[in-house]
């Protein structure tokens, strides 16, 4: 079978499925595993699919976001890890901003450090915080309840009288080339400004995020570090490097 045969079966069989596996490819075009994934990288290129462990996925820009009940407990050791590395790099007396979200929530829990401020547009992540301890600021805004945060014109003033040693973000997309994307324009912005706000910015995601590209961009990959979970390839983990500094936590 021809390469553009292939490609065009490939893309076929995703837009029924959704996912394929490798080995479903190897059979369906009696091609070498290596042929296949040659394909799933060209393809991906392309921005025709996105890769994952074992096959590729469908490429949306996303629209909808997940609830956060539906996320809390997806790759959830994997978020527990990232969550725990990235609480090592807040120091004592760091006031740091923490984004809405499930590995954010995670994070609270793992930070050692004394005398911080934590400032988030999380209502979970904010009584979380105060749990702990640690002084907390909650910048105002409309509540969205799907993902408990703040946003809209009063997160993004209330945003403004801060400014922070670091800051921790969710994302819903990491991309090479179109950077951290999530998909509610408004919650964007918000985060766009924490990281405009911040000495330091890390995005805080597992790699399944990796290829996504949901509807509102947040920045470029190079504007922020990235700390992920050990699902990505070694060829994938390399063009990122070229780009931003990522930093790989094993599960």
């Amino acid at each position: 079978m021809l390469t553009p045969e292939r490609h065009q079966l490939i893309l076929s069989m995703l837009k029924e499925k959704e996912v394929v596996t490798v080995h479903e490819l190897v059979e369906v075009t009696q091609s070498s595993e290596s042929t296949i994934r040659r394909d799933l990288s060209d393809l991906e290129d392309l921005r025709y699919l996105k890769r994952v462990h074992g096959g590729a996925s469908s490429l949306h820009r996303k629209l909808e976001e997940p609830t956060i009940v539906e996320k809390l407990n997806k790759n959830e050791q994997e978020k527990i890890s990232i969550a725990k590395y990235a609480a090592t790099l807040i120091q004592d007396r760091d006031s740091v901003y923490i984004d809405a979200g499930t590995t954010t929530y995670h994070l609270i829990s793992f930070i050692t450090a004394k005398d911080i401020v934590v400032v988030t547009n999380g209502l979970n992540v904010a009584l979380n915080s105060r749990k702990h301890g640690f002084k907390t600021f909650v910048i105002g805004g409309e509540l969205k309840a799907d993902t408990m945060a703040m946003i809209g014109r009063g997160a993004a003033v209330g945003i403004g009288q801060y400014r922070f040693d670091k800051c921790f973000l969710g994302m819903n997309g990491v991309h090479l080339d179109n950077g951290y994307t999530t998909p509610d324009p408004d919650e964007a912005y918000v985060k766009q400004l924490a990281i405009s706000y911040s000495d330091e910015k890390f995005i805080i995601c597992d790699s399944e995020k990796y290829g996504e590209i949901a509807f509102a961009k947040v920045a470029d990959l190079h504007e922020a570090e990235w700390i992920t979970d050990s699902g990505l390839e070694e060829n994938e983990l390399e063009k990122i490097n070229k780009i931003t500094r990522c930093k790989v936590v094993k599960s």
